[in-house]
């Protein structure tokens, strides 16, 4: 699917990193190259053509990221530098803010690294205590198992949308009914799912939710934290500087503007704002649900046919996600990515950011193979012929 629009893509390359960070479009290379070359120029600063244009690409962003999640305003949108930091503002700008010792935050041992390690922080700083959700035999976290897992002391549940290497998909629109019941904070991490499916911000009752660009077809460095607009104005900023306050004086007396801008100390990454924009509106172009079907349809294919090759492992074939977690067996999941790598197939191998899965799946290490819309069935049969001769792979990579 639009192949053609992705320059990486001209070398005779299969890119199953998706989950890591994905191609970019030349629309969205054009849109940065054209803001360094044509109209560099700061935010909100200045009063010639080159800031006007700045401006008014910067601040559409925000109308375009509020219409792609359906959030309730672009007030509610806040430009960030990705998950990481969209997830450590929630946590340290709110969270340390209204809980207290003994309160309960809910988490599942399939987490990324950024929605666990600043809640250990958090609980180290302040004493909450964190609580991890069973998973079932498929490694996906259930409702039911939710709900056995609430107690009266739990005040909030952070989870991710679509699990990273799992690939498990969340059904954030029952849980967010569920917190929205026993009022219970929602924080929601679509780094995995944003750029893969329609995620409906209002719908799903979602008080926070975070998301990258790089993972969407954007420029690194930049991403979204969506809030509740009366969370955001009750949180507080995590670094401080120009263009977020009204006025400071001599008597350390001061006043911030409100929330999105109050968030935003200094120079963000404008080339990557604007990046990021033209990326939604090219997703938006194809259809969101067209991706996401497309990309099963992609992976039942793969599926299919891994299955017929005896010494491999799969841990997520039901997974309703484009990702994929195996290992050949008897084989160091990096030896595999290497040997992968001779044939120009691009994959991801390790624990992937998710230290704790091992305690669930009895393995520390794995190869994910990720799809995007760009790739399609001739890099499944390449992946395929290549696993087919794996039984060589020491002779390929030593």
């Amino acid at each position: 699917m639009n192949r053609d629009d992705f320059p990486m893509l001209d070398s005779d390359i299969s890119f199953f990193d998706n989950g890591a960070t994905t191609l970019k479009p030349k629309c969205v290379i054009d849109s940065i190259v054209e803001y360094y070359s044509k109209h560099t120029s700061n935010i909100h600063r200045g009063d010639y053509d080159a800031s006007v244009i700045t401006n008014k690409l910067y601040d559409e962003t925000r109308d375009v990221v509020c219409n792609f999640i359906n959030a309730n305003s672009p007030k509610e949108i806040v430009f960030t530098s990705g998950t990481t930091e969209s997830i450590n503002m929630v946590v340290f700008g709110y969270m340390k803010k209204h809980l207290k010792k003994g309160d309960e935050i809910l988490l599942s041992k399939s987490e990324h690294a950024s929605n666990v390690l600043p809640w250990i922080k958090l609980s180290e700083e302040i004493g909450t205590v964190i609580k991890y959700i069973p998973l079932n035999e498929e490694y996906e976290l259930t409702v039911d198992n939710l709900l056995k897992t609430i107690s009266s002391k739990t005040k909030v549940i952070s989870i991710a949308h679509v699990t990273n290497v799992i690939g498990d998909v969340r059904d954030i629109e029952e849980i967010g009914k569920i917190c929205k019941d026993k009022d219970i904070l929602f924080n929601v991490d679509g780094a995995q799912s944003v750029p893969h499916m329609k995620v409906d911000f209002k719908k799903s009752n979602i008080d926070f939710l975070s998301f990258s660009a790089h993972k969407m077809l954007g420029p690194t460095g930049v991403g979204v934290l969506v809030g509740k607009y009366n969370l955001l104005e009750d949180m507080d900023p995590i670094k401080f500087g120009g263009g977020m306050n009204q006025f400071f004086e001599e008597d350390n007396s001061y006043e911030l503007k409100n929330a999105p801008v109050k968030f935003e100390a200094g120079t963000p990454n404008i080339a990557g704002v604007i990046g990021m924009k033209k990326a939604i509106e090219y997703l938006e172009s194809i259809g969101m649900d067209k991706i996401h079907n497309y990309e099963m349809d992609l992976k039942k294919y793969m599926v299919e046919e891994l299955e017929k090759i005896p010494n491999l492992v799969l841990y997520n074939k039901n997974s309703n996600s484009g990702i994929l977690a195996f290992n050949i067996k008897d084989v160091f999941s990096q030896d595999s990515s290497i040997y992968l790598n001779h044939y120009n197939i691009y994959v991801r191998a390790g624990n992937h950011c998710t230290k704790m899965l091992k305690d669930e799946i009895n393995i520390r290490n794995t190869v994910r193979v990720s799809m995007y819309l760009y790739n399609d069935k001739n890099d499944v049969d390449k992946l395929i012929k290549v696993l087919k001769q794996s039984k060589d792979i020491f002779k390929v990579i030593i």
